[in-house]
């Protein structure tokens, strides 16, 4: 269980000692008590991000507070030959920011300055380590919006969301983080500063070097500033929860939806996610009855129209069958409470230390991944609780596999591991993705063949080589060292 790995951590990181003395004093004298930490309590805390499938054990924690701090560590970590892994709100879920070697955690905790809001520009620019939902706030304050949201944004932070291409849960409407990022600054293997882009909305001066950073999960450098585009609020969102009795009639009302309604998000999740979250977080159900899938629908109501349109749409896909049961937000409480619904399931269903899939194709063929997926699942998982949901409205399905509580972490993950093959393989044959959102991390790489090809893969280390030539950023990250 979770307190094992924590305490244990500590002593792994003591055994380990990979810093040499003449680098743990330079980073002493640079960084104080304070901010290089290596007790092991903040060993176990930094050490790890959401993941539970490997033990944090870090050789220390280091917190810098500017760019030019951040560049005399990766100088000292170059000329120790010592590994930087950077660190954000560590809620990701691929093993990403795990320090599981020794490594030093450089973590952006100190460095959460939003730095400038430009509201003829419609930008912002803020510190590597900004928390989202602060970002979030702040662009609200000048009548505009950040609109890249998901559930951790009130930990997550902006490096972190770029490093890994963040999507969540308007993507249908707004993208992923790339369409959001105009500038960046960057920490390089080799502890030189690049600035890319510079907040230009226009620029085709060469290759953009912006969007290599842009998902690249911390093995090319560390994110420490980064320029932000933003846009207007949406008027009236409203909320439909809808009961459904196929994945099938889900892409019905999709279709209906898109060509019907001003639409922001599609969410759907499976009865047994519903279940897990009413009871877990004492919320009520939306329904009395249950169905086997369920629809969240959020889209713009700036008139009485557009509210008849978006109930005369339900009223057909009910008449069509696609649709058994409906529920409309009529405040802004109520919108708040179904989006609960859907938001609480991942941090409800952390307590079973799931096995987490995350993959998509494009939405014509959603409904063939999800039931060929759903049927390996039912032969090789038929003893084990599954929970599925996801932005059906962008191709990404979520699948869960919950760990019972009599089988060990260790002896879980292997049999999971052994299935992901058969799910990877059906993903491949359709044309999708083994991580549509969560990146590779450690959890994904033996399985990213299934995703690119071997081109593609050499391509990827020989850019890493450029821009980190002594590996010290992230190792075994996305492809082994």
């Amino acid at each position: 269980g979770k307190d094992v790995i924590t305490m244990t951590a500590g002593k792994q990181a003591a055994d380990i000692g990979k810093v040499p003395d003449a680098m743990t004093h330079a980073l002493r004298s640079l960084l104080g008590e304070e901010r290089f930490l290596t007790d092991a309590e903040s060993l176990a805390h930094y050490g790890r991000d959401w993941t539970r499938f490997v033990a944090p054990a870090p050789s220390g924690i280091l917190l810098p507070i500017s760019i030019s701090e951040i560049q005399t560590i990766v100088s000292l970590a170059r000329q120790y030959k010592v590994k930087l892994v950077p660190s954000g709100g560590r809620t990701g879920l691929s093993g990403g920011a795990m320090a599981a070697k020794g490594e030093l955690v450089l973590s952006l905790e100190r460095m959460r300055k939003i730095l400038q809001v430009d509201k003829a520009g419609r930008s912002l620019t803020c510190e590597g380590g900004a928390i989202t939902g602060e970002i979030h706030r702040a662009a609200a304050e000048h009548g505009l919006m950040y609109p890249v949201d998901f559930a951790s944004s009130g930990s997550s932070q902006i490096g972190g969301n770029i490093a890994t291409n963040a999507g969540g849960i308007q993507v249908i409407r707004y993208g992923m983080t790339r369409n959001w990022v105009t500038g960046l600054k960057v920490v390089t293997g080799t502890g030189e500063l690049l600035e890319l882009n510079q907040g230009l909305v226009k620029n085709n001066t060469g290759l953009d070097l912006r969007h290599l950073f842009i998902g690249s999960e911390g093995i090319l450098g560390v994110i420490v500033e980064a320029t932000l585009g933003l846009t207007d609020p949406p008027k009236t969102p409203r909320v439909m929860v809808l009961g459904v009795p196929s994945m099938a009639s889900l892409m019905h009302v999709l279709t209906g939806c898109q060509a019907q309604l001003s639409l922001l998000a599609f969410e759907f999740f499976s009865d047994l996610a519903l279940q897990k979250v009413t009871t877990g977080q004492g919320i009520q159900p939306p329904f009395k009855d249950r169905y086997p899938f369920y629809a969240l629908v959020e889209f713009e109501s700036a008139s009485a129209e557009a509210e008849t349109q978006a109930e005369q749409l339900v009223e057909g896909c009910m008449t069509q069958g696609w649709v058994d049961d409906a529920v409309l937000s009529q405040s802004e409480s109520q919108r708040r409470s179904l989006w609960r619904l859907r938001e609480d399931i991942s941090e409800t269903i952390a307590q079973w230390t799931p096995y987490k899939n995350d993959i998509s194709t494009t939405v014509q063929k959603t409904p063939a991944l999800l039931s060929k997926v759903d049927a390996l699942v039912a032969r090789h998982y038929a003893d084990l609780e599954v929970v599925w949901y996801g932005h059906i409205g962008d191709g990404n399905l979520h699948l869960n596999i919950l760990k019972p509580d009599t089988v060990s972490v260790e002896e879980f993950q292997a049999r999971c591991k052994s299935v992901s093959h058969h799910v990877f393989r059906v993903v491949q044959e359709l044309g999708g993705s083994i991580s549509a959102e969560h990146g590779v991390g450690l959890l994904k790489k033996d399985f990213l063949h299934f995703s690119r090809d071997p081109a593609e893969i050499t391509l990827m280390r020989g850019i890493k080589a450029q821009f980190d030539p002594d590996g010290i950023f992230n190792p075994g990250n996305v492809f082994n060292a």
